[in-house]
Protein backbone atom coordinates (compact mmCIF):
# COMPACT_ATOMS: atom_id res chain seq x y z
CA UNK A 1 0.00 0.00 0.00
CA UNK A 2 1.12 3.28 -1.12
CA UNK A 3 0.94 6.46 1.52
CA UNK A 4 1.72 9.90 1.62
CA UNK A 5 3.76 11.78 4.76
CA UNK A 6 3.44 14.65 5.67
CA UNK A 7 5.98 16.07 8.17
CA UNK A 8 4.46 19.29 10.67
CA UNK A 9 7.27 21.27 12.41
CA UNK A 10 5.53 24.32 13.83
CA UNK A 11 8.16 27.21 14.22
CA UNK A 12 7.78 30.42 12.76
CA UNK A 13 9.80 33.73 13.15
CA UNK A 14 6.53 35.45 13.09
CA UNK A 15 2.90 34.80 13.35
CA UNK A 16 1.27 36.58 9.86
CA UNK A 17 -2.09 38.24 10.38
CA UNK A 18 -3.78 36.28 8.01
CA UNK A 19 -2.53 32.91 9.55
CA UNK A 20 -4.81 30.47 11.20
CA UNK A 21 -2.48 27.18 10.83
CA UNK A 22 -0.50 26.07 13.55
CA UNK A 23 1.89 27.69 13.72
CA UNK A 24 3.80 28.76 17.02
CA UNK A 25 6.23 31.63 17.65
CA UNK A 26 8.40 30.76 20.54
CA UNK A 27 11.81 32.85 21.47
CA UNK A 28 13.69 29.50 20.83
CA UNK A 29 12.52 26.47 19.28
CA UNK A 30 13.51 23.02 20.56
CA UNK A 31 15.32 21.91 17.13
CA UNK A 32 16.74 18.88 18.50
CA UNK A 33 13.70 17.54 20.62
CA UNK A 34 11.01 18.19 18.28
CA UNK A 35 12.98 16.36 15.88
CA UNK A 36 13.57 13.25 18.24
CA UNK A 37 9.88 13.30 19.05
CA UNK A 38 8.74 12.85 15.03
CA UNK A 39 11.67 10.13 14.63
CA UNK A 40 9.89 8.53 17.53
CA UNK A 41 6.54 8.75 16.52
CA UNK A 42 7.38 7.72 13.15
CA UNK A 43 8.65 4.63 14.92
CA UNK A 44 5.43 4.08 16.86
CA UNK A 45 3.37 4.21 13.34
CA UNK A 46 5.89 2.01 11.51
CA UNK A 47 4.50 -0.54 14.08
CA UNK A 48 0.78 -0.22 12.96
CA UNK A 49 -0.78 -2.76 10.64
CA UNK A 50 -2.16 0.30 8.53
CA UNK A 51 1.50 1.61 8.23
CA UNK A 52 3.86 -1.10 8.41
CA UNK A 53 4.13 -2.65 4.87
CA UNK A 54 3.39 0.95 3.10
CA UNK A 55 5.35 2.49 0.61
CA UNK A 56 5.63 6.08 0.70
CA UNK A 57 5.28 8.10 -2.12
CA UNK A 58 5.49 11.59 -1.58
CA UNK A 59 6.95 13.74 1.64
CA UNK A 60 5.67 17.09 2.53
CA UNK A 61 7.62 18.94 5.20
CA UNK A 62 4.70 21.65 6.25
CA UNK A 63 4.32 24.60 8.71
CA UNK A 64 4.87 26.86 10.31
CA UNK A 65 8.22 27.32 8.80
CA UNK A 66 10.37 24.01 8.04
CA UNK A 67 13.18 25.92 6.54
CA UNK A 68 13.86 27.70 9.97
CA UNK A 69 15.61 23.89 10.99
CA UNK A 70 19.12 23.06 9.89
CA UNK A 71 19.65 21.23 7.00
CA UNK A 72 21.60 18.39 9.42
CA UNK A 73 17.96 17.98 10.93
CA UNK A 74 15.97 17.88 7.54
CA UNK A 75 18.93 15.17 6.48
CA UNK A 76 18.25 13.33 10.11
CA UNK A 77 13.92 13.66 9.40
CA UNK A 78 13.77 12.23 6.01
CA UNK A 79 17.32 9.48 7.12
CA UNK A 80 14.69 8.13 9.78
CA UNK A 81 12.05 7.79 6.74
CA UNK A 82 14.34 6.09 4.93
CA UNK A 83 15.16 3.61 7.52
CA UNK A 84 11.97 3.00 8.45
CA UNK A 85 10.07 2.39 5.21
CA UNK A 86 10.63 1.99 1.50
CA UNK A 87 10.12 4.80 -0.83
CA UNK A 88 9.55 5.53 -4.54
CA UNK A 89 12.39 5.83 -6.47
CA UNK A 90 10.79 8.86 -7.89
CA UNK A 91 9.23 10.28 -4.95
CA UNK A 92 8.30 13.84 -4.71
CA UNK A 93 10.05 15.00 -1.72
CA UNK A 94 8.81 19.14 -0.75
CA UNK A 95 9.93 21.82 1.82
CA UNK A 96 7.78 24.82 2.36
CA UNK A 97 10.35 27.77 3.10
CA UNK A 98 9.77 31.28 3.98
CA UNK A 99 12.41 33.15 1.64
CA UNK A 100 13.39 35.22 4.56
CA UNK A 101 15.07 32.34 5.98
CA UNK A 102 17.52 30.55 3.55
CA UNK A 103 20.80 31.42 1.33
CA UNK A 104 22.29 29.06 -1.09
CA UNK A 105 24.52 27.22 1.66
CA UNK A 106 21.27 26.10 3.43
CA UNK A 107 19.35 25.59 0.16
CA UNK A 108 22.14 23.68 -1.42
CA UNK A 109 22.14 21.57 2.18
CA UNK A 110 18.36 20.96 1.88
CA UNK A 111 18.66 19.20 -1.78
CA UNK A 112 21.71 17.35 -0.45
CA UNK A 113 19.22 16.01 2.07
CA UNK A 114 17.03 14.51 -0.34
CA UNK A 115 14.45 17.40 -0.11
CA UNK A 116 13.70 17.61 -4.55
CA UNK A 117 11.13 20.11 -4.58
CA UNK A 118 11.06 23.35 -2.37
CA UNK A 119 7.62 25.99 -1.87
CA UNK A 120 8.33 29.56 -1.26
CA UNK A 121 5.41 31.58 0.72
CA UNK A 122 6.43 34.21 -1.28
CA UNK A 123 2.48 35.67 -0.94
CA UNK A 124 3.42 38.75 -3.26
CA UNK A 125 6.30 40.93 -4.60
CA UNK A 126 5.29 44.16 -3.44
CA UNK A 127 6.60 45.76 -0.63
CA UNK A 128 3.73 47.60 0.65
CA UNK A 129 1.34 44.67 0.26
CA UNK A 130 4.30 42.24 1.95
CA UNK A 131 3.97 44.82 4.76
CA UNK A 132 0.17 44.56 5.28
CA UNK A 133 0.60 40.51 5.26
CA UNK A 134 3.32 40.46 7.71
CA UNK A 135 5.53 39.62 6.29
CA UNK A 136 9.47 39.03 7.19
CA UNK A 137 10.67 39.29 3.91
CA UNK A 138 10.73 41.96 1.34
CA UNK A 139 10.62 41.46 -3.18
CA UNK A 140 14.21 41.61 -3.66
CA UNK A 141 14.80 38.66 -0.94
CA UNK A 142 11.68 36.77 -2.53
CA UNK A 143 13.09 36.88 -5.96
CA UNK A 144 16.55 36.40 -4.64
CA UNK A 145 15.91 32.98 -2.83
CA UNK A 146 14.08 32.08 -5.88
CA UNK A 147 17.07 32.67 -7.93
CA UNK A 148 19.09 30.67 -5.17
CA UNK A 149 17.04 27.99 -5.45
CA UNK A 150 17.12 27.17 -9.24
CA UNK A 151 20.81 27.88 -9.14
CA UNK A 152 22.10 25.46 -6.28
CA UNK A 153 19.96 22.19 -8.65
CA UNK A 154 16.07 22.50 -7.36
CA UNK A 155 14.54 22.32 -10.80
CA UNK A 156 10.56 22.02 -9.60
CA UNK A 157 10.13 25.17 -7.79
CA UNK A 158 6.24 26.82 -6.33
CA UNK A 159 5.31 29.89 -4.84
CA UNK A 160 2.57 30.49 -3.10
CA UNK A 161 0.87 33.96 -3.90
CA UNK A 162 -2.00 35.63 -2.52
CA UNK A 163 -4.53 38.05 -4.31
CA UNK A 164 -7.93 40.02 -2.99
CA UNK A 165 -5.23 42.09 -0.59
CA UNK A 166 -7.05 44.97 1.19
CA UNK A 167 -5.90 47.60 -1.65
CA UNK A 168 -4.45 45.71 -4.16
CA UNK A 169 -4.89 46.55 -7.84
CA UNK A 170 -5.49 44.10 -10.30
CA UNK A 171 -2.24 45.29 -12.28
CA UNK A 172 -0.33 44.49 -9.00
CA UNK A 173 -1.59 41.05 -9.23
CA UNK A 174 -1.02 40.96 -12.55
CA UNK A 175 2.91 42.06 -11.70
CA UNK A 176 3.57 39.50 -9.04
CA UNK A 177 2.10 37.10 -11.51
CA UNK A 178 4.91 37.95 -14.20
CA UNK A 179 7.58 38.45 -11.48
CA UNK A 180 6.90 34.69 -10.33
CA UNK A 181 7.28 33.52 -14.21
CA UNK A 182 9.85 35.18 -15.43
CA UNK A 183 12.09 34.08 -12.35
CA UNK A 184 11.86 30.24 -13.46
CA UNK A 185 9.29 28.54 -11.15
CA UNK A 186 7.73 25.81 -12.30
CA UNK A 187 4.41 25.72 -9.86
CA UNK A 188 2.18 28.47 -9.18
CA UNK A 189 -0.45 28.15 -6.17
CA UNK A 190 -2.78 30.94 -6.18
CA UNK A 191 -5.35 31.58 -3.30
CA UNK A 192 -7.52 34.75 -2.49
CA UNK A 193 -7.17 36.01 1.06
CA UNK A 194 -9.64 34.79 3.39
CA UNK A 195 -10.28 36.17 6.65
CA UNK A 196 -10.20 33.05 9.05
CA UNK A 197 -11.84 33.55 12.60
CA UNK A 198 -9.01 33.62 15.23
CA UNK A 199 -6.71 35.54 13.20
CA UNK A 200 -5.61 39.34 13.52
CA UNK A 201 -7.33 40.37 10.09
CA UNK A 202 -10.61 38.89 11.25
CA UNK A 203 -10.66 40.99 14.13
CA UNK A 204 -9.86 44.05 12.54
CA UNK A 205 -12.32 43.81 9.76
CA UNK A 206 -15.03 43.03 12.22
CA UNK A 207 -13.87 46.64 13.89
CA UNK A 208 -14.00 48.36 10.78
CA UNK A 209 -10.56 48.53 10.43
CA UNK A 210 -9.90 46.88 7.55
CA UNK A 211 -11.87 45.64 4.26
CA UNK A 212 -12.42 43.01 1.64
CA UNK A 213 -11.29 43.27 -1.66
CA UNK A 214 -14.20 44.50 -3.80
CA UNK A 215 -16.52 41.64 -5.13
CA UNK A 216 -15.73 42.65 -9.06
CA UNK A 217 -11.64 43.35 -7.95
CA UNK A 218 -11.46 39.83 -7.07
CA UNK A 219 -13.30 38.25 -9.78
CA UNK A 220 -11.12 40.41 -12.06
CA UNK A 221 -7.82 38.73 -9.99
CA UNK A 222 -9.47 35.09 -10.69
CA UNK A 223 -10.02 36.01 -14.49
CA UNK A 224 -6.38 37.21 -14.85
CA UNK A 225 -4.53 34.36 -13.07
CA UNK A 226 -5.91 31.76 -15.39
CA UNK A 227 -5.31 33.72 -18.71
CA UNK A 228 -1.84 35.02 -17.63
CA UNK A 229 -0.84 31.73 -16.45
CA UNK A 230 -2.62 29.71 -19.43
CA UNK A 231 -0.56 31.60 -21.75
CA UNK A 232 2.30 31.18 -20.32
CA UNK A 233 2.12 27.46 -20.40
CA UNK A 234 0.73 26.82 -16.96
CA UNK A 235 -1.65 24.59 -16.57
CA UNK A 236 -4.61 25.09 -14.40
CA UNK A 237 -4.90 21.36 -12.73
CA UNK A 238 -7.26 22.61 -9.43
CA UNK A 239 -9.00 25.93 -8.48
CA UNK A 240 -6.15 27.20 -7.26
CA UNK A 241 -3.19 25.93 -8.50
CA UNK A 242 -0.92 26.08 -11.82
CA UNK A 243 1.75 23.84 -13.38
CA UNK A 244 4.19 23.79 -15.65
CA UNK A 245 3.70 20.05 -17.50
CA UNK A 246 4.32 17.47 -15.47
CA UNK A 247 5.18 19.78 -12.32
CA UNK A 248 1.80 19.51 -9.86
CA UNK A 249 2.43 18.35 -6.77
CA UNK A 250 1.84 14.98 -6.13
CA UNK A 251 1.33 15.48 -2.47
CA UNK A 252 -1.47 17.85 -2.84
CA UNK A 253 -3.37 15.24 -5.28
CA UNK A 254 -3.62 12.82 -2.52
CA UNK A 255 -5.59 15.17 -0.73
CA UNK A 256 -7.92 16.07 -3.51
CA UNK A 257 -8.05 12.05 -4.52
CA UNK A 258 -9.33 11.12 -0.86
CA UNK A 259 -6.02 8.77 -0.71
CA UNK A 260 -4.07 7.72 2.42
CA UNK A 261 -1.74 9.98 3.98
CA UNK A 262 -0.42 9.94 7.35
CA UNK A 263 0.45 13.06 9.28
CA UNK A 264 3.57 13.35 12.19
CA UNK A 265 4.13 16.56 13.98
CA UNK A 266 2.56 18.98 16.45
CA UNK A 267 -1.31 18.88 15.34
CA UNK A 268 -0.70 16.69 11.73
CA UNK A 269 -4.09 15.13 10.65
CA UNK A 270 -3.90 11.34 8.92
CA UNK A 271 -6.47 9.40 6.99
CA UNK A 272 -6.55 5.78 6.36
CA UNK A 273 -8.34 5.18 3.21
CA UNK A 274 -9.12 1.76 3.47
CA UNK A 275 -9.92 1.70 7.36
CA UNK A 276 -12.48 5.08 6.82
CA UNK A 277 -10.28 6.53 9.94
CA UNK A 278 -9.13 10.04 10.20
CA UNK A 279 -7.28 11.31 13.45
CA UNK A 280 -5.20 14.15 14.15
CA UNK A 281 -2.53 14.93 16.91
CA UNK A 282 -1.95 17.12 19.85
CA UNK A 283 -1.73 20.60 18.27
CA UNK A 284 0.82 22.49 21.05
CA UNK A 285 4.28 21.59 20.35
CA UNK A 286 5.23 21.24 23.89
CA UNK A 287 2.49 18.89 24.92
CA UNK A 288 2.99 17.14 21.35
CA UNK A 289 6.51 16.37 22.49
CA UNK A 290 5.72 15.51 25.75
CA UNK A 291 3.08 12.99 24.63
CA UNK A 292 5.51 11.35 21.94
CA UNK A 293 8.03 11.32 24.51
CA UNK A 294 5.41 9.12 27.27
CA UNK A 295 3.91 7.12 24.66
CA UNK A 296 5.02 6.96 21.50
CA UNK A 297 2.32 9.70 20.02
CA UNK A 298 0.12 12.39 20.25
CA UNK A 299 -2.83 11.46 19.02
CA UNK A 300 -6.15 13.14 20.37
CA UNK A 301 -8.94 12.50 18.11
CA UNK A 302 -9.72 9.38 15.91
CA UNK A 303 -13.17 9.57 13.32
CA UNK A 304 -15.04 6.80 12.01
CA UNK A 305 -16.19 8.19 8.82
CA UNK A 306 -19.09 6.78 7.35
CA UNK A 307 -20.29 6.38 4.01
CA UNK A 308 -22.30 9.00 3.74
CA UNK A 309 -19.53 11.52 4.80
CA UNK A 310 -16.85 9.26 2.65
CA UNK A 311 -18.91 9.78 -0.47
CA UNK A 312 -19.54 13.95 0.15
CA UNK A 313 -15.29 14.08 0.77
CA UNK A 314 -14.57 12.43 -2.02
CA UNK A 315 -16.44 14.26 -4.63
CA UNK A 316 -15.93 17.92 -3.13
CA UNK A 317 -12.53 17.44 -2.77
CA UNK A 318 -12.35 15.44 -6.36
CA UNK A 319 -14.57 18.43 -7.94
CA UNK A 320 -11.40 20.68 -6.73
CA UNK A 321 -9.38 19.04 -9.73
CA UNK A 322 -9.76 20.45 -13.15
CA UNK A 323 -10.23 16.82 -14.36
CA UNK A 324 -13.21 16.34 -11.92
CA UNK A 325 -14.57 13.11 -10.43
CA UNK A 326 -14.25 9.69 -12.44
CA UNK A 327 -17.92 8.13 -12.44
CA UNK A 328 -15.99 4.52 -12.67
CA UNK A 329 -13.64 4.87 -9.59
CA UNK A 330 -16.36 6.39 -7.41
CA UNK A 331 -18.43 3.20 -8.61
CA UNK A 332 -15.24 0.76 -7.27
CA UNK A 333 -15.21 2.82 -4.00
CA UNK A 334 -18.57 3.03 -2.81
CA UNK A 335 -20.17 0.55 -4.68
CA UNK A 336 -23.09 2.72 -5.92
CA UNK A 337 -23.58 5.18 -9.08
CA UNK A 338 -22.69 9.07 -8.74
CA UNK A 339 -25.79 10.31 -9.78
CA UNK A 340 -27.71 7.42 -8.05
CA UNK A 341 -26.20 9.20 -4.88
CA UNK A 342 -26.22 12.77 -6.14
CA UNK A 343 -29.24 13.24 -8.75
CA UNK A 344 -28.72 17.17 -7.55
CA UNK A 345 -25.76 16.81 -10.48
CA UNK A 346 -28.56 17.18 -12.95
CA UNK A 347 -29.33 20.42 -11.99
CA UNK A 348 -26.05 21.83 -11.77
CA UNK A 349 -25.34 20.56 -15.34
CA UNK A 350 -28.78 22.38 -16.60
CA UNK A 351 -27.62 25.57 -14.70
CA UNK A 352 -23.93 25.17 -16.71
CA UNK A 353 -22.17 24.36 -13.18
CA UNK A 354 -20.73 21.19 -13.87
CA UNK A 355 -19.81 18.65 -16.72
CA UNK A 356 -21.79 15.41 -16.19
CA UNK A 357 -20.96 12.52 -18.52
CA UNK A 358 -20.72 8.56 -18.52
CA UNK A 359 -16.93 9.16 -17.46
CA UNK A 360 -16.98 12.18 -15.78
CA UNK A 361 -17.97 15.09 -13.65
CA UNK A 362 -16.51 18.21 -13.19
CA UNK A 363 -16.77 21.81 -12.60
CA UNK A 364 -17.09 24.59 -15.65
CA UNK A 365 -15.61 27.54 -15.58
CA UNK A 366 -18.91 28.96 -14.21
CA UNK A 367 -18.42 26.11 -11.45
CA UNK A 368 -15.52 26.98 -10.49
CA UNK A 369 -16.71 30.40 -9.86
CA UNK A 370 -19.15 29.81 -6.75
CA UNK A 371 -17.74 26.62 -5.83
CA UNK A 372 -17.78 26.80 -2.44
CA UNK A 373 -21.80 26.84 -2.55
CA UNK A 374 -21.30 23.39 -5.10
CA UNK A 375 -19.40 21.72 -2.68
CA UNK A 376 -21.95 22.92 0.43
CA UNK A 377 -24.14 20.66 -1.61
CA UNK A 378 -22.21 17.45 -1.15
CA UNK A 379 -21.55 17.41 2.63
Amino acid sequence: MEFSLYIHIPYCDSKCPYCDFNSHVVPRWPEQRYVDALCRELDHCSQSDLWRDGIVRTIFLGGGTPSLFSPKSIARILGHVRATWDIRADAEVTIESNPGTVDGAKLQGFLAAGVNRISFGVQSFDDGLLGLLGRIHDGRTAADAVSSALRVGFDDVNLDLMFAVPGQTVEQWESDLRQAVDLGTTHISAYNLTFEEGTVFYAQRRKGKLRSAEEDTEIAMYEVTENFLGARGFERYEISNYARPGRMCRHNLTYWRAQTYLGVGAGAHSFGQSAALRWHNELGPEKYMADVESRGHARVREEQIEPPQARGEFVFLGLRCCEGIATDEFRRRFGVDLDEVYPQGAAMRDQGLLECTEDYWRLTKRGRMVSDAIFATFV
